[in-house]
């Protein structure tokens, strides 16, 4: 009979090992010597704690699951209770009850973790439909857009919650995503409405546009001109594809026009120029004849110049005033010596003349004898008076006598 420390061999080959609860059977053994049956027997025991270690080691350094894990364990378990190994079997016993307790702490704290994930997950996710919720009511479209599609993936990145809860909140992200896009949808529909409707007004805009850049009424096609691009302005934008094209037409008729007149006016300002050096010339020539001394030649001088003035066209607007005012000075000038000729050579208007200078020398002369009297006969008051109607009578008949002077006597 051969035996060690945790099993033995009897006389007819049995192998034993020994546990807590007395010696169990391990096997039989025939085949050599008891030393040799124990050493098979202590090899397998062995083995059986290679395999306790590394599962030990998967425990605590991999993602092992706790169902593999336990069925692992199990599986160990009913190879150290079958006694088939010669060795410290309680003490394996004893490492297979740590290792189920470790794998279930491992449980609750992957639970815990997955609890934890989830409710972090829940927030997460209730984040991302508060958002989407307040996008949907954005008008921010390329901006509100790219943030929704961003919001997305975000949430596809997200562990998914219970069904029913996922659901719910899945269903209030989408409904809102599904609000945005409509509105987008009716927005742009009718901003392509409103910009087919700005493409057909600056079409017809264009066609009067075009129409008028050949016009020669440079005033009225100037301000229709202006009016057009006030109601383009006011149309708004057409399609991208049509409101360059429409504005270069539109734009190159007004220069067709502009530049016609520009060529027009440049030609006008250069030849009103020409003018008004010709007028000057002829208001300094005019301005000669003053003063008049010689009527009847400056009236025929005049007249020449006035023709050749006539002959002449326009002048810059704002240089007019002036050069027609020294004209108009010499042809006061003539008038009033017109005048002055007149009233002189007139025998009607000299016989009025020297009727109201001597009514009015009477006066005077009547006036100056009552004073003579009034001072005579002592009444001041009266002579006082009848010096200030003197004074009055003395005035009319000085200026009747200037006016006669002008007749030439």
């Amino acid at each position: 009979m051969s035996s060690d420390p945790w099993g033995r061999v009897d006389e007819t080959g049995t192998v034993y090992v020994r546990t807590a609860d007395g010696e169990q059977v391990v096997g039989s053994w025939a085949a050599g010597s008891p030393e040799e049956a124990l050493a098979y027997f202590e090899r397998k025991y062995e083995g059986l704690v290679v395999e306790i270690g590394l599962l030990e080691k998967r425990v605590r350094t991999t993602d092992l699951s706790a169902k593999d894990a336990q069925a692992a364990i199990d599986h160990l378990r009913e190879q150290v209770d079958a006694h088939h190994a010669v060795g410290d079997l309680d003490a394996l016993r004893t490492r297979l009850d740590k290792l189920v307790e470790t794998v279930e702490a491992r449980r609750e704290e992957r639970k815990a973790q997955r609890a934890k994930q989830s409710d972090e997950a829940r927030k997460a996710k209730e984040t991302l439909v508060a958002e989407a919720e307040e996008l949907a009511r954005s008008d921010q479209w390329r901006a509100a857009g790219e943030r929704l599609r961003a919001l997305v993936d975000t949430w596809k990145g997200l562990p998914r919650l219970d069904r029913k809860s996922d659901d719910e909140l899945w269903h209030r992200f989408s409904h809102a995503r599904s609000a945005f896009s409509k509105r987008r949808k009716a927005h742009f529909a009718q901003l392509d409405a409103q910009r087919e409707e700005a493409r057909r007004t600056k079409e017809r805009l264009v066609g009067e546009a075009e129409a008028l850049s050949g016009s020669t009424d440079w005033g009225p096609t100037a301000a229709r001109y202006r009016e057009l691009m006030t109601e383009w302005k006011a149309a708004g934008r057409a399609q991208r594809e049509h409101e360059d094209d429409l504005w270069n037409r539109f734009r190159g008729a007004q220069d067709v026009f502009f530049a016609a007149r520009s060529s027009v006016f440049a030609e006008r300002d250069a030849e009103q120029a020409e003018n008004l050096k010709l007028k000057e010339e002829l208001a300094e020539e005019a301005e000669k004849l003053l003063p008049i001394t010689e009527l009847k030649g400056a009236r025929a001088a005049f007249r020449s110049i006035n023709e050749r003035w006539e002959a002449i066209g326009h002048v810059p607007r704002d240089a007019r005033p002036k050069v027609e005012g020294r004209m108009h000075a010499v042809e006061r000038a003539i008038q009033e010596a017109e005048e002055a000729e007149w009233r002189r050579t007139n025998p009607e208007a000299r016989a009025r003349a020297e009727g109201l200078t001597g009514q009015l020398q009477a006066a005077v002369d009547k006036l100056r004898a009552q004073i003579e009297q009034a001072r005579a006969q002592g009444n001041n008051a009266r002579a006082d008076k009848l010096e200030k109607e003197l004074e009055g009578r003395q005035a009319l008949l000085d200026q009747a006598l200037k006016g006669l002077q002008e007749f030439g006597g």
